[in-house]
């Protein structure tokens, strides 16, 4: 067995000896011998800042009115006298500009577009469409303390 691995080592070694000597070609010259291949580099450090990744998008609040939205207020508009035809469920251009009439008629930036405000003022929207947030009330419950007792100085400790 011994004698198997030693000749196949020095067959081996041989082979490789013959691969890396010159052999002359057909027009008897020599060619230059070619370079070993070079080792491969190893991966330059990465130096870059960290990827920051952004939140994913929130789905938005409101959405395009629906065709029996846009219907409402369409047949709102026409019962106040701004809109003539029957009504489409499209917000076309006979719509956008029967609401900027309707919205300066009553007070409003003519925008021509769906508001919380034109809503309510159409009688479409909620009665609190468009304001601010409520104001803190007042504890409707009574002192434990009078106002007297409320104003007196703290006593001070010896």
């Amino acid at each position: 067995m011994t004698t198997l691995l030693t000749v196949l080592l020095l067959c081996g070694s041989a082979e490789l000896s013959s691969a890396a000597a010159p052999q002359a070609t057909a027009q008897g010259t020599t060619p230059a011998p070619k370079a070993a291949p070079a080792a491969p580099k190893p991966p330059a450090p990465a130096a870059r800042a960290p990827v920051r990744r952004r939140a994913p998008r929130r789905p938005r609040v409101q959405t395009a009115p629906t065709r029996e939205r846009i219907i409402e207020v369409q047949d709102a508009l026409a019962g106040e006298g701004f809109y003539s035809g029957k009504p489409s469920g499209r917000w076309d251009a006979a719509t956008s500009e029967a609401m900027k009439k309707f919205q300066t008629s009553n007070g409003l930036t003519a925008t021509g577009k769906l508001g919380a405000q034109s809503l309510q003022k159409l009688g479409l929207g909620s009665d609190v469409a468009g304001r601010g947030a409520p104001l803190p009330q007042a504890d409707p419950r009574a002192s434990v303390l009078s106002e007297s007792e409320l104003n007196e100085p703290e006593p001070q400790e010896p």
